[in-house]
């Protein structure tokens, strides 16, 4: 019994292993597409910072989320309460890697204004029933796994933000013009 709980350890850290790596290598790329002027040099590795408002509560937040080699648990306490399911105001966990997404997108497009969160987190109840109401919503949807967002920049088309989040291939990329949004997740690289 000993021998299993050991192995479910290692397993896991490994898994955290995995995560950290692939957000790291998120921010490999951003620095590859995107290189700071000297101010933002100072600021940039010591600290990542997003701003995103959510469409439906018209709840903001903007501040550091990294520091110093670390994710703030304060901030992503903040970060999962924003990006709660709206519907049923359920909170769960948001994937670091996403948030890592949104900081290097906005870099790329050298921004600050924030993104429009239409949809973060999903409870399984939501999504069944969005599953019932609308087109394209999946049944294992990564909404449910805090690892998946559909939002839009202010002041960029949709097909820019869409083509540029392609261009990180640090997950999945769906493009929704009819409903104005692009949808954003740490799964496997992918695109519709």
């Amino acid at each position: 019994m000993k021998k299993n709980k050991n192995l479910t350890s290692n397993n896991f850290s490994n898994l955290n292993r995995r995560k950290l790596i692939k957000g790291g290598f998120v921010i490999a790329m951003a620095t590859s597409l995107w290189w700071p002027n000297k101010a933002e040099a100072a600021n940039v590795f010591s600290g990542r910072e997003v701003s995103f408002l959510n469409a439906h509560t018209g709840e903001k937040f903007k501040g550091e989320y990294w520091q110093k080699g670390r994710y703030l648990p304060d901030a992503f306490k903040e970060i999962k309460h924003i990006m709660r399911d709206h519907r049923t105001g359920e909170i769960f966990p948001i994937d670091p890697r996403l948030v890592d997404i949104l900081f290097v997108l906005k870099k790329k497009f050298n921004t600050n204004n924030h993104y429009r969160i239409f949809s973060g987190y999903r409870s399984p109840a939501t999504n069944k029933m969005l599953r019932r109401s609308s087109f394209g919503v999946a049944r294992k949807s990564l909404h449910m796994q805090g690892q998946a967002v559909d939002l839009r920049l202010p002041g960029y088309s949709l097909s820019a933000l869409r083509r540029q989040a392609m261009a990180l291939r640090a997950g999945g990329v769906g493009y929704y013009p009819k409903s104005q949004f692009v949808h954003l997740d740490t799964g496997r690289v992918r695109h519709w």
